[in-house]
């Protein structure tokens, strides 16, 4: 895959996560109080793959003209904690905030549904273990998806990541 249809596919897989997660944010109301400003899950530590980390080199080269954040929040946060890649931003940004869902193993190996949701968002009714599936997002499909976008992308570092910060520095 050139790097040019991996940014294609990116593009693509990134308008149909932010229109699902969207959706399932609309469902929730006033509970999710994710907004412009609110950054309390754009943290330091951050990585994405490298295929997600070209696509923001590329959408967002002017940003790369002025320092960092601070270290401890995102890199990429302006001075009143909004997003200055917003529209390149990566997959993980893109679901933050949102009532998660995934599938692990308990102590004694059974399959079993875990969820989580930003402490922010925590209250609110319906209780998390009572939400819908649907009222979810769930991980594990689009993470193959991006797993396997970048092993196309650079197949000698198939599980290659970097870290938002790193961005800043000279490639």
């Amino acid at each position: 895959m050139t790097p040019n249809q991996a940014a294609e596919a990116l593009s693509r897989l990134h308008t149909e996560v932010s229109l699902a997660a969207d959706a399932i944010a609309i469902g929730h109301g006033e509970r999710l109080q994710c907004r412009r400003g609110c950054a309390a899950c754009c943290v330091d530590d951050l990585s994405v793959f490298a295929v997600e980390a070209d696509r923001i080199r590329s959408l967002a080269p002017d940003v790369f003209q002025t320092p960092p954040n601070q270290p401890g929040a995102c890199a990429f946060l302006d001075s009143e904690g909004a997003c200055r890649v917003y529209q390149a931003r990566p997959y993980v940004c893109r679901t933050q905030g949102l009532p998660l869902r995934w599938v692990d193993e308990d102590e004694a190996g059974a399959l079993v549904e875990r969820r989580d949701i930003c402490e922010l968002n925590e209250p609110g009714s319906p209780d998390l273990v009572d939400l819908a599936p649907e009222a979810c997002w769930p991980l594990g499909p689009v993470e193959e998806q991006l797993r396997a976008l970048q092993a196309a992308f650079e197949p000698a570092q198939p599980l290659r990541r970097v870290l938002l910060r790193d961005l800043f520095e000279p490639s």
